[in-house]
């Protein structure tokens, strides 16, 4: 039996009942890591579980609104219960709001905010507390290379990645005197589920999720004193220097 670079490894992933979440939970189980699959949909969760036990892991769900604290809460204490211990924190629950800056409405700034910026920092703070005590853990925040180029009518995302991109630094600054690291996955063009179904997928170069995977689990199975700090993962002739 082959044994995985993730092998017996305990992972949360938040946002994996789809798209890139689903993706890296995917490679994960692939890699031998054990699952605590986290989101709001219930039915796509229980979906995506059945995938990936097929790869021999054990994975349990727990269905989750990331910007409600005492869910995430839960979703640490929960996973630690189940597994006797953490060992890594995927911050990839994410939404989009494409609207000109006068158009927005200040609903959808914060919805966005929310979900993308204080949900990765409810997460990160109480895997943190989890990982502080075991003097042991990896967090990865999920951002994308709008935290570095940004485009129009992309206000609300934009901020709350650059956002992702500051708080992964300072938690990287507080968790290395524990031994606990934190790193930033910074994607571009990634071909999801929404854009095949609704045949949504620019005129631009794109990667799969399983292919962004692959940066996601080098990231993981990392010694515990080694830390990537930053990726940014893109297709080779997507525009990234320049982009606009």
């Amino acid at each position: 039996m082959t044994v995985g670079v993730l092998d017996g490894k305990v992972a949360i992933v938040t946002g994996s009942n789809r798209g890139i979440g689903r993706g890296i939970a995917r490679g994960f189980a692939r890699e031998g890591a054990r699952l605590a699959l986290a989101a709001r949909d219930a039915a796509l969760l229980k979906e995506a579980a059945e995938e990936f036990q097929a790869y021999g892991g054990d994975v349990v769900t727990f269905p989750t609104d990331v910007t409600v604290e005492t869910e995430v809460d839960a979703l640490i204490d929960q996973t630690v219960a189940h597994f006797g211990h953490l060992d890594v924190l995927v911050n990839n629950a994410g939404i989009a709001r494409h609207t000109p800056v006068v158009d927005m409405e200040l609903s959808d700034w914060q919805a966005t905010l929310d979900t993308n910026l204080t949900g990765p920092f409810l997460c990160a703070r109480a895997a943190l507390r989890v990982m502080t005590e075991a003097r042991h853990g990896r967090i990865i925040n999920v951002a994308s290379i709008s935290s570095q180029r940004v485009r129009p009518n992309s206000a609300s995302y934009s901020a709350s990645k650059f956002g992702l991109w500051g708080l992964t630094q300072v938690l990287a600054l507080e968790g290395r005197p524990h031994g606990v690291s934190c790193s930033c996955l910074n994607p571009g063009n990634t071909m999801v589920e929404r854009r095949i179904q609704t045949n949504d997928a620019p005129d631009e170069p794109m990667m799969t999720v399983d292919e962004l995977a692959t940066a996601a689990i080098t990231m993981a199975a990392l010694p515990d004193h080694v830390n990537m700090l930053e990726a940014t993962v893109l297709p080779v002739d997507q525009l990234f220097i320049g982009r606009g």
